[in-house]
């Protein structure tokens, strides 16, 4: 596993991390002992960076990250996220006691005195202006509570908005093959700034893996089912926001390119992480199986013949009903 550094705390970290959302909720069942093997899996395979969330199953995945936390003594990096406890989620709701009230129930799900890093999650897009905002999560590294914060965000003009505040240390955000806008003025900002690049739904919520057809079916408990047009939560959480046929379609012609030896999830992970500025890519799992194969990408060869080609396919059938949205 080949390891970067995080923007300007300066961790080595894992470039493969795991996103911790399917072993908490809304991907189907995932069952206590295969979240468990996941996270033991993904440590055996050199991953250290875990990202979680206080909403996925309601506390559920944080409480496993922990457990694997306090199990080992290798040094391992959690990230988790608060505010979409908020009911509604509002601006107003992001205030001081709030917020330290959902970071107090996270440190204890975790078990640990200190989070590593904090990230306010996809907050209403106003927050993100606000000074208000960082001086309130000044506040609680102040208090001890977290080492570190950054934000997870939807569009990329609220990435520019936090991105301005010298405190925040890293901004999550989707980033594929489907959704290539960060790269226009983003991903250079955030390098100025040393600013570390959390990417997420690598894999477009797997319709990036090949695997999915026109008939294939999700249970009743996963957002590829009940989010498709965005019900739940914004909809570009969900197969990255793509009409689901339209990218049908768009696989079919990746996997006309996909390299000898690769799969097209190799494919999709390896062009993530030939950008240098993204610090960790964070694919899901719900097995261990799908752990093996995910960290596996680290080790590929670069894929710098194919970029050009992979941006072309992007604007030449995604671009148009994608780029404007976030």
């Amino acid at each position: 596993m080949k390891l970067r550094k995080f923007g300007k705390i300066g961790w080595n970290v894992s470039e493969i991390g795991l996103g911790c959302w399917a072993i908490g909720s809304e991907w189907g069942d995932v069952s206590s002992a295969d979240a468990k093997e996941v996270l033991k899996t993904s440590l055996d395979h050199g991953v250290n960076f875990f990202d979680t969330a206080d909403v996925y199953g309601d506390g559920r995945s944080e409480k496993f990250v922990g457990q694997l936390l306090n199990s080992t003594s290798e040094r391992i990096y959690v990230a988790t996220k608060s505010g979409r406890r908020l009911n509604p989620h509002t601006a107003e709701g992001y205030n001081l006691k709030n917020i330290e009230d959902f970071i107090d129930r996270s440190l204890t799900n975790i078990g640990v005195d200190c989070i590593d890093l904090l990230q306010l999650h996809c907050p209403p897009s106003e927050i993100f202006s606000k000074k208000e905002t960082y001086d309130m999560m000044d506040e609680i590294v102040k208090k001890g509570k977290i080492a570190n914060y950054g934000v997870s965000v939807e569009k990329v003009s609220e990435a520019m908005e936090a991105i301005k505040y010298p405190n925040v240390k890293s901004i999550q955000i989707i980033f594929n093959i489907f959704r290539q806008k960060p790269l226009e003025v983003f991903f250079e900002e955030a390098a100025k700034n040393n600013v570390a690049i959390i990417a997420r739904v690598p894999l477009a919520s797997g319709l990036l893996t090949g695997k999915m057809h026109k008939y294939s079916s999700f249970p009743q408990n996963d957002h590829r089912n009940y989010n498709i047009k965005g019900d739940a939560f914004d909809i570009g959480e969900t197969f990255s926001g793509v009409d689901y046929e339209r990218g049908l379609e768009v696989v079919e012609i990746l996997k006309e390119i996909v390299p000898d030896d690769f799969t097209l999830s190799d494919l999709a992970l390896k062009w993530i992480l030939m950008h240098e500025e993204v610090s960790v890519v964070i694919p899901g799992a719900k097995n261990s199986e799908q752990v093996i194969k995910n960290t596996l990408s680290s080790s590929l060869p670069n894929i710098n013949y194919l970029m050009e080609k992979i941006e072309g396919i992007y604007n030449s059938y995604l671009k148009n009903n994608i780029h404007s949205r976030w």
